[in-house]
């Protein structure tokens, strides 16, 4: 078979526009609606997703502004993926959870957990907190820093895959004869000591379907590129232009051989941003539609989060993003970004604020399906991406309309399945099954 690009559905409540919720078409109760995230996942799985993906925060907002965004109020999504495993077969299910405010062994527990519950489909999307609020709800004063948070990261990671390790693919032999439930042989102790955490284990899980979850990562910064080299199977990207995000994949790919890995052992996904219409013209007054019910103040708000948790809210809606200092409890290669968008299109703060307020700083593509499967591969094809994590505006309305546009597009083209190749997330993205690092 000739290779194919992979798709995952960025699942963000109402959708990923930061007005999605006011749209008439759109349960603006998203959040907490299991009818709601079941339907995307059936609507995901029928397309021939790879996974889906739910991101996470482990704080409420409470500024002023909040209570004019729809970010307050959602399920965990460990929680949610669970319930989702049962009314799902083949799609993979993907959830966030920080090292920053958690522990491995908790974080181990659950994933193996998923992973038994879904006979396979499961996958870490490791990350470092990025937003500040949170460390008030773990008794901190002030978030960790960016370089102890990657290392901390380093080590979370070592202990999890560590735990994972604890049982031998058939340690459990459950033998009701012999009596013999499992053999010792075949029990692996980690007795980690380290910098920032001392776990003995072992994991009370069997070892899972996949051997491991697939781990994911989202970092783009240099000390994030590093660690996605040493640790990631699968990267997310925020990347603006073909240019820049063939220069990442160049980059990332690049780093694996001296960490003894192939090129196709990571695969590598940008987010994009799509709005669907039978026309062009169709596709932009539906995105005008959701732009249209950005308040100035609400996009601000979102900018100054994705910048790195700083409040513009003192600064004039028309005047230039102020400088900023480089961000120590947010994403600096979004900051990055976000600062080099702002000078090379000359916005102003008001500006900058609705130009993100789909995207996020994500490529963003609003046009026909033909005209979205011609950019999707042109990167897929030119060394840019192995695919795609798709953003919509509004849900289930965006979903639907990429997987019953654009898929069958891109499946016409050859560039995508038209059924699941295997039962596990790591067959369907061509990954490898871990052999357990203690035999």
């Amino acid at each position: 078979m000739s290779r194919q690009l992979k798709l995952g559905a960025f699942l963000m409540a109402t959708g990923h526009h930061v007005a999605a919720w006011r749209h008439p078409d759109v349960p603006a109760n998203a959040g907490l609606d299991f009818a709601h995230y079941k339907r995307l996942a059936q609507i995901a799985e029928a397309a021939k997703f790879d996974a889906l993906f739910v991101a996470d925060s482990v704080a409420a907002p409470t500024q002023d502004i909040a209570s004019r965004m729809a970010r307050s109020d959602h399920f965990e999504p460990l929680t949610l993926l669970s319930a989702l495993s049962a009314v799902t077969e083949h799609i993979g299910l993907i959830a966030t959870a920080t090292t920053s405010y958690n522990e491995p062994y908790h974080v181990a527990r659950k994933f193996a957990s998923l992973d038994h519950l879904s006979g396979g489909r499961a996958g870490w999307n490791l990350v470092t907190s990025d937003n500040a609020a949170e460390a008030l709800n773990f008794g901190r004063d002030e978030h960790i820093g960016h370089a102890e948070r990657y290392s901390r990261a380093r080590e979370f990671h070592q202990v999890v895959t560590g735990l994972w390790d604890s049982w031998e693919d058939d340690a459990f032999a459950r033998d009701k004869a012999s009596g013999a439930y499992y053999d010792p042989a075949k029990l692996h102790v980690l007795d980690h000591v380290g910098e920032h955490f001392r776990v003995k284990g072992p994991l009370n899980v069997a070892r899972s379907p996949q051997g491991q979850p697939v781990i994911v990562q989202a970092g783009s910064s240099e000390t994030g590129r590093e660690l996605a080299a040493q640790t990631a199977e699968v990267v997310f990207t925020a990347q603006t232009s073909l240019a820049s995000a063939q220069a990442f994949y160049a980059d990332l790919k690049g780093r694996l051989a001296k960490c003894g890995r192939s090129a196709d052992s990571l695969k590598i996904m940008p987010g994009v941003f799509v709005v669907v219409g039978g026309t062009e013209a169709e596709a932009q007054e539906k995105f005008e539609t959701f732009q249209q019910l950005v308040e100035p103040e609400v996009g601000v708000a979102l900018l100054g989060r994705m910048l790195g948790n700083f409040d513009l809210s003192k600064y004039p809606l028309d005047g230039p993003l102020p400088e900023l200092p480089l961000t120590e409890s947010g994403q600096q290669s979004r900051q990055k970004l976000l600062t080099e968008l702002a000078g090379r299109e000359n916005l102003s703060l008001a500006q900058l604020g609705r130009k993100i307020a789909g995207g996020r700083g994500h490529y963003s593509l609003v046009g026909t399906p033909e005209q979205i499967a011609d950019r999707l591969q042109e990167w897929f094809e030119q060394g840019a991406a192995d695919g795609f994590n798709v953003l919509v505006p509004h849900l289930p309305g965006g979903l639907e309309d990429f997987a019953n546009g654009v898929v069958p597009e891109l499946q016409r083209r050859g560039l995508f399945r038209t059924e699941y190749e295997g039962r596990t997330l790591r067959q369907n993205l061509g990954l490898a099954h871990p052999g357990n690092r203690f035999v």
